[in-house]
């Protein structure tokens, strides 16, 4: 049998009106009367009736997420989050891993509030949705909000907290397919910060990994050792990447951080339960979260003027993976 508001009410002896407002936390509502009911439609075994009231609020209290890959940890380390604060709010989130246009097809049909958008590649992202979207990344389209995490400063900092340890050559590792426009921030920001404190730059010390995942990691260090650059620290630019990092220089019995000292990007957790536990400079991954959900709630509330797109200031997580130059005697 199905409890409904009237069964409620007429049990309590109240108004139908004075229930409802009760059970959506109405401040109109005396608290006496609405520990009351709430203690009753509980006991009865009440249900709310989303359906209608999503026809009364004209919302459906849903966020849909849209994340084409979950193969690398930081990734999933951010939906985990993302999901946390999104459910702070009341509100529920449906994941899709498909394209962004069949992903927004499905999630039209479910009628949910606004949607959260991570683009693989960070390109080629619709000039129009028809719901609220936020994404981020690099803030270079004004039609959505993007939450902006600062590439270039977070590698300006690992550079600069290396050189004030006295390391002067520095390689730096990651993805130069210059596909997805977050590598290539990266990529821009080590060059940068490398000529602003006098470094080096040359051949060697920029070692292409051709992808995204561990293997790729492992496989460029290996190409760095076996190379003429003896660089005393290296920089990885993602998680999956600076695992793989991590990984050759042990296999080729280096010391972390005695014979090599290695900073990571992605401020994530994780970075704690690696091999060797790595310092990271990057956007802690809570307060992405937390910048992405508030941006796209504040969008809903009034979908007629598009939120700022906040540039984040990336932050450093310190641990074990470095030291000072002179204690490295590989």
């Amino acid at each position: 049998m199905i409890i409904t508001i009237k069964d409620i009410a007429k049990k309590i002896g109240v108004s139908y009106s004075t229930v409802s407002k009760a059970l959506n936390d109405s401040p109109l509502v005396k608290q006496e009367t609405k520990d009351k009911i709430i203690k009753l439609a509980k006991e009865m075994g009440y249900e709310p009736n989303y359906a209608a009231q999503r026809l009364v609020s004209k919302r459906s209290n849903v966020i849909g997420l849209i994340w084409p890959t979950l193969e690398r940890v930081a990734p999933s380390a951010l939906i985990t989050k993302i999901n946390e604060e999104i459910s702070k709010h009341n509100y529920s989130m449906i994941l899709s891993i498909n394209s962004i246009e069949e992903s927004v097809e499905m999630f039209k049909r479910f009628q949910v509030d606004g949607v959260i958008v991570f683009n693989r590649d960070n390109i080629h992202m619709p000039k129009t949705f028809p719901m609220p979207i936020v994404t981020y990344g690099v803030n270079q389209n004004n039609s959505i909000p993007v939450i902006d995490v600062n590439y270039k400063e977070a590698m300006n900092a690992a550079v600069e907290y290396l050189n004030k340890l006295g390391h002067e050559n520095i390689a730096f590792l990651g993805d130069f397919s210059f596909i997805d426009e977050r590598q290539v921030e990266k990529y821009q920001g080590f060059q940068q910060a490398m000529r602003k404190f006098g470094l080096k730059l040359n051949n060697y010390n920029l070692v292409n990994t051709g992808g995204l995942d561990w293997y790729d990691g492992y496989m460029a260090t290996n190409r760095l050792l076996s190379s003429p650059f003896k660089p005393t620290a290296i920089i990885g630019t993602s998680y999956d990447i600076s695992a793989g990092i991590v990984r050759a220089l042990r296999q080729a019995n280096y010391i972390i951080p005695k014979d090599m000292s290695v900073i990571s990007y992605d401020n994530i957790p994780q970075m704690e339960n690696l091999e060797v536990p790595l310092t990271s400079f990057g956007v802690p991954v809570e307060d992405i979260a937390q910048q992405m959900v508030t941006t796209l709630l504040n969008y809903i509330e009034d979908s007629d003027t598009v939120p700022l797109s906040p540039v984040l200031t990336p932050k450093i997580a310190e641990r074990t993976s470095c030291a000072l130059a002179g204690k490295n005697n590989k």
